[in-house]
């Protein structure tokens, strides 16, 4: 099933002027320009610097902020929503500063990663009170609209609170479609999905991108980005550590040794067969069952390893990436010598 987003043009209110000033500068966005500019972004909270000098621009599309937990992703998409002012730095939302012209947050969605929700409200409640507050000519035809674009069901009577935690995130993403926003900003929204579900919000914000609306996405799941296939903005400890898109960023992680640990029962034998076919680039043999590889070409390794193992008559219990997450990435990143700061 394919739903249909309503411009917020036809289910908002009439525009007044500072309205048609922030149309004309979601349409410039449109055009090519940025919708979202930061320039050097600061904030800090009791003397811990959470977000530092962070510039970028962001047009029409998706975009995905990519860092792990507590490297100031939250922060920064509250900076751009309006929610928390910075301590430096301008930033500009549709041409506008959220802090100081509150009527541009009419055109924003936003996904928080906060569970929160009023108790014993039905879906239909929560979704049509967000219309009501951006001042929806027919809320409720709204909020049917959008809890149908996220395969919820608006007649459930069932209270919010009672969800589970995958449905209570697609209920947050419904409110956040609510008024057919030219920007959309979600935090972690596919936390808490089964597989199926994250294949649907994935296409939902592919195609508010593909319409021309500007969509920023924060994970800290790499394949999450990869399945966007966004531009990505990597934030390390409060920086930005690199921007570009995904295969950028890969090809810049993916040009150091990965580390691998295998366990089998003829560890020995098969650590030899694949350093002997120059597979793997070294190895350590852990204890009589267990060997840490280190892998160039990530590919071929998992192409050859179970051949390898079928040749020497081993059985292989266990291939776990052992530096194949957020915070090597990172370290890599930020520590590498002559890296810029995008690919």
């Amino acid at each position: 099933m394919s739903a249909t987003f309503v411009p917020r043009e036809a289910v908002g209110p009439a525009a007044s002027p500072a309205a048609s000033a922030v149309a004309e500068a979601a349409a410039a966005g449109a055009a090519g320009g940025p919708m979202v500019s930061a320039r050097n972004l600061t904030k800090w909270f009791k003397g811990l610097v959470a977000v530092s000098d962070v510039s970028f621009d962001v047009g029409p599309g998706v975009t995905a902020l990519l860092g792990p937990n507590g490297a100031g992703k939250s922060t920064l998409l509250r900076m751009l929503c309006g929610l928390t002012p910075p301590d430096m730095g301008e930033l500009r939302l549709l041409g506008r500063d959220p802090r100081h012209d509150t009527s541009v947050l009419k055109y924003v969605g936003l996904v928080p990663q906060q569970e929160a929700v009023f108790p014993r409200m039905r879906a239909l409640d929560f979704v049509r009170l967000a219309g009501t507050l951006h001042g929806l000519d027919d809320p409720d035809a709204a909020a049917r609209l959008a809890l149908d674009a996220v395969e919820m069901d608006a007649d459930d009577t069932r209270p919010v609170d009672t969800y589970s935690k995958g449905m209570r995130q697609r209920v947050k993403v419904a409110q956040a479609l609510v008024n057919g926003p030219s920007v959309v900003m979600a935090d972690e929204p596919l936390n808490g999905l089964d597989p199926r579900q994250r294949v649907r919000l994935i296409e939902i914000f592919q195609r508010l991108g593909a319409e021309g609306r500007c969509v920023i996405i924060s994970s800290h799941v790499l394949d999450e980005v990869e399945r966007f296939g966004s531009r990505v903005l990597v934030v390390a400890q409060g920086r930005l550590a690199a921007e570009g898109d995904f295969r950028g960023i890969r090809d810049l992680m993916d040009d150091r040794p990965h580390m691998i640990r295998i366990r089998s029962d003829r560890i020995r034998a098969l650590a030899s067969t694949l350093l002997a076919s120059e597979i793997v680039r070294g190895a350590t043999i852990v204890d009589e069952y267990t060997a840490q590889v280190s892998v160039t070409d990530v590919g071929l390794f998992r192409r050859s390893v179970a051949p390898a193992a079928q040749h020497v008559g081993a059985l292989i219990a266990e291939v776990l990436p052992l530096d194949d997450d957020l915070e090597s990435v990172f370290r890599y990143l930020v520590g590498a010598p002559g890296r810029g700061g995008s690919t």
